[in-house]
């Protein structure tokens, strides 16, 4: 009786083992449904979409690509324009509710999210096979306080873009100082052609006009040394970059549309063939030598004229390349995202450099190179003569003091500020770090 009790006693325990397995298993299922055991899906945010970044096709085949070798590991990517982007990842960090990877700019902007915590350090996850492929010095500004935060894909310079048939048409020569600038101008606009489109809708684009003619005024030095105490900015050498800038626009170089105009809308005029020059960085590339574009093969890219009266060399210039995607600290998939965060880096900095989106931060001696664009070659050329670099200042400046470093510049160029109003104004912002 005892034995047939203690059989029965095994049955019941025997069956519910079984009831309680299905049951896990019928958990397990549904876990693979919700992602966790299942695929593991990846978000990432992006800024490159429009048919004049270059890069906008390259990441969607990227990612597709990844998604193709990677079933296990599925990214999910979304983009807007850059303005649109700036706002829409501010309030998700804010939020707690970010992508697990999201494109940032580098310097102060991505900075404060690095202090509160918000980006992942990498080291761990990054292979000594991945830092072999870097060309030297290149990741340094992925570097904040020994800790490694993204992998760079390009670096920029920025120069100035002139169209040759347009010069030619007017009579003018490319300049290469300040006062041979004012007289392209002068002709230019006696042809009726609009001297430099700038899209100043997006505030930017101005900026870039000012920096870099503060940095030939006054030098890269005392552009760095200024950044660090703002109460440089009210120095002889920054009022007279100021005075420079708005004798150009009294000069009429830049487009009358220029507030109104967003930096698609001046990239498609300056394509369209509807102005002769513009100061930007070589991402403009592509879109210039596109055979469809009226400036395929018309344009040269030159450093920004010097200044009789200025400290700047030929070979300072402006640019850098801290920009790329950092990994959310948030993330429940910090290896796969850091590894698909090399695969992107690696893959967009060599393709997009064949695509003339920018110059790459890797190893590209395994690459045809033959069919590079002129206006590339010119840049990497340019590029090689540089003895000092000065990134973008809204990279260097502290958000704050970025924001107002740009409507001052559109204040300035709105002549409803003076030059010396602009470097008072100058001089009060926060400090770079």
């Amino acid at each position: 009786m005892i034995k047939r009790v203690k059989k029965i006693m095994t049955a019941v325990l025997v069956t519910a083992m079984t009831f309680s397995l299905a049951a896990c298993s019928s958990n397990k299922s549904a876990d693979n449904s919700s992602g966790e055991s299942g695929p593991i899906k990846l978000t990432m945010w992006h800024q490159s979409v429009g048919d004049t970044d270059p890069t906008a096709k390259l990441l969607v085949e990227a990612v597709d690509q990844w998604n193709k070798d990677h079933p296990n590991i599925i990214v999910e990517q979304d983009g807007v324009t850059g303005e649109q982007y700036k706002t829409k990842i501010k309030t998700a960090l804010a939020a707690d509710e970010a992508p697990d990877i999201e494109y940032m700019w580098g310097g102060s902007f991505v900075g404060p999210y690095i202090e509160a915590g918000n980006m992942l350090p990498i080291d761990q996850y990054i292979t000594p096979e991945i830092k072999d492929k870097l060309i030297k010095g290149t990741i340094d500004g992925c570097v904040v306080k020994g800790k490694t935060y993204s992998l760079p894909m390009y670096t920029f310079i920025a120069s100035l873009y002139c169209n040759k048939e347009l010069f030619d048409k007017a009579g003018a020569k490319i300049p290469t100082t300040y006062d041979e600038l004012l007289d392209a101008v002068k002709k230019l606009r006696a042809a009726n052609i609009t001297p430099i489109a700038l899209g100043e809708k997006d505030r930017w684009p101005g900026m870039y006009w000012f920096d870099i003619m503060a940095m030939r005024q006054a030098g890269n030095s005392a552009v760095m040394t200024a950044m660090k105490d703002p109460s440089k900015f009210k120095s002889p050498e920054f009022v007279a970059a100021a005075k420079k800038m708005q004798e150009l626009a009294d000069a009429g170089a830049f487009n009358d549309s220029m507030f109104s105009m967003s930096y698609d809308e001046m990239l498609g005029a300056f394509t369209g063939g509807n102005s002769a020059m513009m100061f930007q960085a070589n991402w403009v590339t592509s879109p210039i030598d596109d055979p469809s574009a009226a400036t395929s093969g018309k344009v040269v890219a030159v450093p920004f004229p010097l200044f009789k009266d200025g400290a700047g060399k030929i070979t300072e210039f402006y640019g850098g390349g801290v920009d790329g995607f950092y990994v959310n600290a948030n993330t429940k998939h910090p290896k796969e995202a850091v590894e698909f965060l090399s695969y992107l880096s690696e893959k967009i900095g060599k393709e997009g450099y064949l695509a003339n989106a920018g110059l790459a931060c890797w190893d590209t001696k395994d690459l045809d190179t033959s069919k590079l664009s002129p206006l590339t070659k010119q840049a990497a050329d340019l590029m090689a003569t540089g003895t000092s670099y000065v990134t973008w200042w809204d990279n260097i400046l502290p958000a704050t003091s970025a924001e107002t470093h740009k409507n001052a510049i559109a204040e300035l160029l709105g002549k409803k500020i003076t030059p010396e109003q602009f470097c008072d104004e100058m001089s009060k912002v926060e400090a770079a770090k």
